[in-house]
């Protein structure tokens, strides 16, 4: 097992110095229908590897992990199995480094969702091998960052890991991402919205840190305002494509969006507001298990855009309504006069850090104004737009 985990702030930080500014990002980044079938081709001519373990849960072993197989062995790479039993937690970990550490492995292939890649990335760091992913959603910015988040065996967060390094390929087949739920799609969008506004207020507030502990670059803040302009223009159109299989350019748009771009620019570009109140929301246990994180995003990025009085507030209020994304309280199974239920959000949202990136002071009143002016015009917007796609995504 790893005895010092790294911490990337003890690198960049430093006592009585501005910290450097530091871009993070993966080796390689691949994307486009049907990639899948070339993994074993793109591993052999990238890398050195004789063998590979496959990390997925008991379907994605028999699908993707399958066709992820077949074209390793047709490189003549061994091939491994180490099925994932649904919770990024030190145990689950601990058991798969137990299991592979004997295998004489080159590197770890993990397939499948955010919690998945997690895994797969604390288990590769641990053994010691370059770590491959191969998001078949594109539900969150997990697949490209060096950094997972470990979780208790009830499913809330309990610590975040960092890695030295980025995974060393990120492979996105868009035929796997559009055959998901749309719902999944959708909810990458709320996650991948917040990277440029987060990464803006990091970037004018001095005083602001990315997760490396470091200043944010312009190049991610910049790759964080091209995420936001592409969800805009294409968001709308890839989702319906989404939602019938359909794989097109404004998907693939779409989700180099959810998957690179907001990869990148969450961080090196730095989470503020939104990001601390989206890990809050899991502490209010009628929404712990029924929401997805990007959904859970989507409410705190409305949040800090009502905290700044952003002229931005309406525009991506509508398109959250447009997409399916929850806009108000009531869409999270939230009462607004549950006072006791805001003040353990509030408290947990104080509690991060991050919420502090923050150019202005933000405080216990301060954040129930912007959460409850956030929700007023969330409800106003879902009456002039109507829930047609929010409900289709809920039943």
């Amino acid at each position: 097992m790893v005895d010092n985990f790294f911490n990337p702030r003890q690198v960049f930080t430093t006592k009585d110095e501005t910290p450097p500014r530091v871009l993070n990002a993966p080796q390689k980044y691949i994307q486009g229908a049907g990639v899948l079938n070339h993994v074993g081709h793109y591993i052999d001519s990238l890398m050195q590897v004789e063998r590979a373990a496959i990390f997925a849960t008991r379907r994605g072993l028999a699908t993707q992990g399958a066709q992820i197989a077949q074209s390793l062995r047709a490189q003549s790479t061994d091939v491994v199995s180490a099925q994932f039993n649904g919770e990024c937690s030190q145990a689950e970990i601990a058991a798969h480094f137990g299991a592979l550490a004997d295998k004489q492995l080159d590197c770890l292939i993990a397939v499948g969702g955010g919690k998945l890649v997690d895994a797969g990335k604390c288990i590769a760091h641990r053994l010691n091998v370059p770590v491959i992913v191969v998001p078949t959603l594109a539900s969150t910015d997990a697949p490209t960052s060096a950094l997972s988040v470990v979780y208790k065996p009830e499913g809330t967060a309990e610590s975040v890991e960092f890695f030295p390094q980025n995974p060393t390929m990120v492979i996105v087949d868009t035929d796997v991402i559009v055959s998901a739920p749309e719902r999944y799609f959708v909810a990458g969008m709320g996650d991948a919205m917040a990277t440029w506004y987060e990464a803006k207020v990091c970037l004018n507030n001095p005083a602001a840190r990315n997760s490396m502990g470091a200043l944010p670059t312009l190049a991610s803040c910049a790759v964080g305002e091209m995420c936001a302009q592409t969800l805009f223009e294409f968001g709308e159109t890839a989702a319906a494509s989404v939602l019938v299989n359909q794989n097109n350019a404004a998907v693939d748009k779409v989700v180099e969006a959810n998957t690179l771009l907001s990869g990148i620019g969450f961080e090196s570009g730095g989470l503020a507001l939104a990001h601390a109140i989206a890990l809050a929301y899991p502490e209010i246990d009628i929404i712990h298990d029924r929401y997805l994180h990007g959904e859970m995003v989507a409410m705190g990025t409305l949040a800090q855009l009502a905290m700044e009085d952003s002229v931005d507030a309406e525009r991506v209020t509508r398109f959250f309504a447009r997409v399916g994304l929850p806009v108000h309280f009531g869409q999270i199974s939230l009462e607004a006069d549950k006072g006791n239920v805001m003040n353990t959000l509030i408290e947990a949202t104080l509690a991060r850090p991050i919420a502090h990136n923050m150019p202005m002071s933000v405080t216990g009143s301060s954040l129930r104004e912007a959460l409850f002016k956030a929700h007023k015009l969330g409800l106003e917007v879902a009456v002039d737009e109507g829930d047609k796609a929010y409900a289709r995504l809920h039943t």
